[in-house]
């Protein structure tokens, strides 16, 4: 019994690196959403806002995504970046024990042009002249997410600025050393039952932690998860069999039930620390802040590996957040069958601007005839994705009517309102049930601590 709770402890620490490493190596092969299969060191481009089934997109965040897996084995790389075009973009750094360790864009660094150099774990070289900064990875495999809102005018052209921006990010190598082409391979001969440990164990080895979570998975001995050379697994004992079967059941259930939400809330929801379990790595544009640290580290594992479970590569708070409600402010569910209206006092108080959407409950975003909208039709007033129709203000796009006073009335129905004003700030809603999602990027104070009062979703039919 003692072995089958060390095994459930080994899935809940190990978990988020299997479940990188696991998206990385399909992006290399099959590629997801609309991101194409792409080797190691050079991007994938996404022509539209990635779907919410894709591994690490939420609902209510489909910006236009640029992702590169970067292989430092060989030496460092530069990573080139375009410079401001007016609307927010950011670059994420993760490395495989998914901690954000890094943040490239318009809130971290302000936005020039120029080159990153990102250098992997213990490199003591010259930094090139000219370059904007040093990026210290801390495995020599990390993963770059680069998210675009499709900031247009109106007039279709916030697309073509995306592009503009994709065809610029390059990835180059400073030095001719070799660079791998794959992942180290676990043993094909491991049985399906107990695949999951032989990745972990080949992958802890190739892959090390901070100093403070090896001495943690330094425990995990007897699961012969520290074993090197061949796999203990291809004839290990019906014992060591049934304690890593057990376990894992038992990991996976508790990393499960840490992620349900039982009871549907009422009112906004946001979870704004969800990425909080980084206690060890913090470079460019991090915020190295207790309140942005979880204060127990064996807590942290279990918050890291629910993240990796329902929000892969999901960013800091401090970079952006999306609150959701599934109910009015009566306790009821959202419903197509109903008219709703929320009264904003003033703007969100967002640095880098902010949307207001509507989702079906499979997390497809509502256009103008109720229905998905994940064409680039240009609905929305600041065309943040062309994904169905959104209300909301960034740098470079439109905003929304504005009352004299500064307050914003939002019309959440199906029918389009024949006033001209409450039809610039209508959302449709689909037939059933649907959630609405605030965004926020760079989201500012009172946000943060809690003391912004999201507006009520007020049933008027």
């Amino acid at each position: 019994m003692e072995l089958v709770a060390l095994a459930a402890e080994a899935y809940i620490y190990g978990s988020p690196l299997v479940r990188d490493l696991s998206v990385v190596e399909g992006a290399m092969y099959t590629g997801f959403g609309p991101l194409p299969p792409t080797p190691f060191n050079h991007f994938a481009h996404a022509d539209r806002p990635v779907p919410a089934d894709t591994p690490f997109v939420s609902v209510g965040d489909d910006t236009v995504r640029s992702v590169a897996h970067l292989d430092l084995t060989g030496g460092p790389v530069l990573l080139h970046v375009p410079g401001p075009d007016g609307a927010y973009r950011v670059l994420q750094f993760v490395d495989v024990w998914t901690n954000n360790f890094a943040y490239v864009g318009r809130r971290a660094t302000a936005v020039r042009a120029g080159d990153w150099l990102v250098v992997p774990p213990g490199w003591a070289g010259r930094e090139p002249d000219g370059v904007l900064g040093v990026i210290d990875a801390p495995t020599s495999v990390v993963t770059v997410i680069g998210r675009s809102v499709c900031d247009a005018d109106g007039d279709g052209d916030g697309l073509e600025r995306v592009r503009a921006f994709q065809e610029q990010l390059t990835v180059t190598y400073t030095e001719p050393g070799t660079h791998r082409t794959g992942l180290p391979a676990p043993d094909p001969d491991v049985p399906e039952a107990l695949r999951f440990f032989e990745q972990l164990r080949v992958w802890m080895a190739d892959f090390p932690p901070a100093a403070p979570d090896q001495a943690y998975q330094d425990r995990f001995q007897p699961l012969g998860l520290l074993e090197e050379g061949p796999s203990p697994y291809v004839r290990a004992d019906a014992a060591l069999v049934r304690a890593l079967t057990e376990g894992s059941a038992r990991g996976r259930a508790r990393v499960e039930e840490a992620s349900r939400a039982d009871a549907v809330p009422v009112g906004w929801v946001m979870e704004p620390h969800l990425f909080d379990y980084n206690l060890d790595h913090y470079g460019v544009g991090t915020i190295d802040s207790p309140q942005w640290r979880i204060a127990d580290r064996e807590e942290s594992y279990l918050t890291r590996a629910v993240a990796a479970r329902s929000a892969l590569w999901g960013v800091h708070g401090y970079e952006a957040v999306h609150a959701h409600t599934l109910c009015d402010a009566g306790g009821e569910r959202l419903n197509g069958a109903r008219s709703y209206v929320l009264r904003f006092a003033g703007r969100p108080p967002a640095g880098a601007g902010w949307s207001l959407a509507v989702y079906d409950m499979a997390g497809r975003r509502v256009d103008g005839d109720g229905v998905d909208g994940r064409g680039m039709d240009g609905h929305g007033l600041d065309g943040h994705g062309t994904a169905g129709r959104r209300i909301g203000e960034s740098p470079a796009g439109r905003g929304p009517a504005y009352a004299e006073d500064g307050s914003l009335t939002v019309r959440v129905q199906r029918e389009r309102p024949g006033d001209p004003v409450a039809a610039a700030n209508w959302l449709p809603v689909p037939d059933g049930d649907f959630r609405a999602v605030l965004g926020l990027c760079a989201p500012e104070a009172g946000i943060l601590d809690g003391t912004y009062e999201f507006p009520a979703v007020e049933r008027v039919r």
